[in-house]
């Protein structure tokens, strides 16, 4: 492991891409249909990953990748305020 790499990324790569995709879907599913704060909640906490990742992997990304990504933070994002609003 290199020295700047992070325990936490070391242990992502391991991880089944399957089954984060089927977690990070049920949570999505579990935020959109939760009734008002509750399902708000649920969705800001699920944005707290990709922010963090992006913060992490934002110098390797490619423009093109770093557009798309901010847009689709941006929708989970406001689809969670609006949601708790």
């Amino acid at each position: 492991m290199q020295r700047t790499q992070s325990p936490v990324l070391a242990r992502l790569v391991r991880l089944n891409p399957t089954t984060v995709f089927l977690a990070a879907l049920v949570l999505v599913l579990v935020g959109l249909f939760a009734p008002g704060a509750v399902g708000g909640v649920v969705l800001l906490a699920l944005a707290a990953g990709p922010v963090w990742l992006m913060t992490v992997t934002w110098p390797v990304q490619a423009p093109a990748t770093r557009v798309l990504r901010l847009l689709l933070l941006t929708l989970l994002i406001a689809v969670a305020l609006a949601k708790l609003l």
